[in-house]
């Protein structure tokens, strides 16, 4: 019999001064079995650097969501889709591979990578020389600090606080707060 996914609520309340974007937003993140705690906060801190793209790209018609993830192999961890079905931002965690996020291009008009973990580096002196012609592509990096401390802030219901200034997101909860700096690579 197979491991079904693990649920995760989260109340998330964005405050992203550089775009002046203020919201609640009621997500549920639905976590794979093979899945970390550290994948799936990555996940929703992605999300949550994006929101403003809510009202900035969609002027407030469209869905910012997370996909099927580890589930589907073909659907990003994160997409906003405006009210056409077109899918504006396709969002992928981790280290994907190159076709996978050639694909993405052709689907989107804007897709983003978030690194993390050590091995992040190794992957990017391996794949950078493929992603050169994806003109739709960024690839950020996150300090390898900062997945593990996002871990221990993953709980089945959580009240998280972001706020994003000056390029950065700081992450709070009752658990503590993490300050994430990404590093544009692309």
């Amino acid at each position: 019999m197979a491991i079904k996914s693990t649920i995760f609520k989260a109340n998330l309340q964005i405050a992203d001064i550089d775009h002046g974007y203020y919201a609640d937003h009621a997500l549920t993140l639905a976590r794979h079995p093979s899945e970390t705690d550290e994948r799936m906060m990555v996940r929703l801190v992605a999300l949550a650097i994006h929101a403003h793209e809510l009202q900035d790209t969609c002027q407030g018609d469209g869905t910012l969501a997370f996909g099927a993830g580890l589930s589907d192999p073909d659907d990003p961890d994160v997409s906003l889709t405006d009210f056409t079905g077109r899918k504006r931002i396709w969002i992928e965690v981790g280290q994907p591979e190159d076709k996978p996020l050639s694909k993405a291009c052709s689907k989107a008009d804007a897709v983003f990578v978030y690194a993390f973990g050590p091995a992040a580096d190794v992957w990017w002196r391996g794949i950078e020389t493929k992603l050169t012609r994806l003109d739709k592509l960024q690839v950020w990096r996150l300090p390898t600090e900062v997945a593990p401390a996002l871990a221990g802030m993953a709980e089945r219901s959580m009240q998280l606080q972001a706020t994003v200034q000056e390029g950065a997101l700081t992450l709070s909860s009752t658990q503590g707060s993490v300050h994430i700096e990404p590093l544009r690579w692309k």
